[in-house]
């Protein structure tokens, strides 16, 4: 394989990589003109995200074997085409079931995207270069997200919320025809069997974990029926699966051999805590910025966009020490910047000058472009090759469940906080006698009725108790990841590996 032709594959995947990888966020801002485009209800209107969540992450567990079974050019061309297909029947849709469906159409074809440009890279670079390799395949995985509410915001403020899907037209457009051109087949083993029975048990354990972390909040969890039956769909289901695999005779639908390998199934516990913290930390502070500071659409994602930046830089430097130090200490050093960049985040306040929220994200994306890209490769130093495509699918997939459980967890506490916050502030104001029960006498003064005052007085008591909510959210994260450094004295350094 000639250098040009190793070049032009790299550009052409990871064209593909960032376009699945922007359509995680860039859909959210642009959620609400959608609601009203399609006079849906806010609830409804969440359809449009979960359905495309919930089918991606089903499909992309059989990611490996649908490589293995009809070629995995065949598969990356046929994803591409069908995810940038359904993109634009999303932007002509009329109706919220039809883009419902659309977004669906869009998660089952855009879930081998990600897994399946990993695994390219690695195979088409020597393992001397894997760091690079996912340096750069990080910064597509790792930037989508990020600036995906930028530009959302960009083309939903100048344009309008069709063009968060119509500018994927191009990019797939451009993606097909690289990899039509430059990428090579891989060997199929079309005899491969199809464990039918793992992957409906793995599906809807992934199914019912995703609607319940997605509608729990909303439904107030286990006051819920349909909360508990997606709880005991999952637990049953991952309970079967896990049963199906140790024990079945005929090969599985995931090879339980490929998880004996210490140094993938550590990096697995690793990626779902980056997981966690990476799209948590995103879906927190647009609304922090724009309900309660005051941040426009547009200033909210300026403001983020240097976490991205951060990311960039820090994947560019790491990619070439990967292999001059040992992964662990990047590793390590990555999550304490991360750890501390979220320190400094619970001491915001709602007087925070821009200049430390650009800093704090900033250094958070340095301490993820720390993490991601050594995590990466050390997931696949010691894994047997032929495992590489599975073992890519299971690592995006980890990621994606960490990205929801994480959600799901920071935006419970974050409303029970606030409901808390708001009782305990009261209870001080309340303390304070006559300065607050006699409210009257102050705000005839500015020509304000006892009610407006009151009101005014309330929306204050509101704010301060989502801030500190909010700040609670970020030490939470912190403790996150301070719990995660252990995991890496089980990590192998790549000397000692056999």
């Amino acid at each position: 394989m000639t250098a040009f032709q190793k070049s032009m594959i790299t550009v052409s995947i990871m064209l593909a990589t960032i376009m699945q990888a922007l359509d995680t966020t860039i859909a959210n801002v642009a959620l609400p003109h959608m609601q009203g485009a399609l006079s849906a209800t806010q609830e409804q209107a969440t359809w449009i995200l979960t359905s495309y969540i919930v089918a991606a992450a089903i499909m992309t567990s059989p990611i490996g074997i649908l490589a293995a079974r009809i070629g995995r050019k065949r598969l990356f061309m046929a994803s591409v085409a069908g995810f940038t297909f359904a993109s634009i029947l999303c932007g002509i849709a009329t109706g919220l079931t039809e883009i419902v469906v659309f977004r669906l159409l869009q998660g089952v074809f855009g879930a081998a995207l990600v897994p399946l440009s990993q695994s390219v890279l690695l195979d088409i670079n020597p393992k001397e270069k894997h760091g690079q390799a996912m340096a750069m395949w990080g910064v597509g995985v790792m930037l989508g997200p990020i600036l995906g509410p930028t530009l959302g915001g960009w083309l939903t403020e100048y344009y309008n919320w069709r063009w968060v899907f119509y500018i994927n037209v191009p990019i797939g457009i451009a993606a097909f025809i690289g990899m039509g051109v430059f990428m090579d087949e891989t060997e199929k083993t079309p005899a491969r069997r199809f464990d039918a029975f793992g992957f409906l048990m793995l599906s809807l354990f992934i199914g019912s974990l995703q609607l319940l972390l997605d509608r729990g909040q909303s439904k107030d969890w286990f006051s819920s029926t349909e909360i508990i039956i997606e709880t005991i769909v999952a637990g049953l289901s991952i309970y079967l699966f896990v049963v199906h695999l140790l024990t079945s005779k005929k090969q599985p639908f995931l090879d339980p051999h490929m998880f004996k390998d210490r140094n993938y199934a550590v990096s697995l516990a690793l990626i779902f805590v980056i997981g966690v913290v990476l799209l948590s930390s995103m879906a927190l502070l647009p609304p922090f910025l724009q309900n309660y500071m005051g941040y426009p659409v547009l200033l909210t994602g300026l403001v983020l966009a240097p976490r991205g930046l951060g990311v960039m830089l820090a994947m560019m430097f790491v990619g070439r020490m990967v292999n001059r130090v040992d992964a662990r200490i990047l590793i390590f050093i990555g999550l304490c910047i991360t750890s501390f960049s979220l320190y400094e985040m619970s001491l915001f306040n709602l007087e925070v000058p821009m200049s430390t929220l650009i800093y704090t994200g900033m250094l958070q994306g340095v301490g993820m472009g720390f993490v991601f890209v050594p995590l990466s490769t050390q997931a696949y130093t010691t894994l047997s090759p032929h495992y590489r495509n599975d073992a890519a699918a299971i690592f995006s997939l980890a990621r994606n469940i960490g990205s929801s459980v994480g959600i799901s967890i920071v935006m419970t506490v974050l409303a029970r906080n606030i409901q808390v916050n708001h009782e305990e502030i009261g209870a001080h104001l309340v303390s304070f006698g006559n300065s607050v029960r006699n409210i009257d006498a102050y705000t005839s003064a500015v020509n304000l009725d006892g009610t407006a005052a009151m009101a005014m007085l309330n929306q204050e008591v509101n704010k301060q108790a989502a801030t500190i909510a909010y700040l609670n959210d970020f030490l939470l994260m912190m403790y996150v990841v301070i719990a995660a450094v252990p995991l890496l004295l089980l990590l192998k350094h790549k000397e000692s590996q056999a």
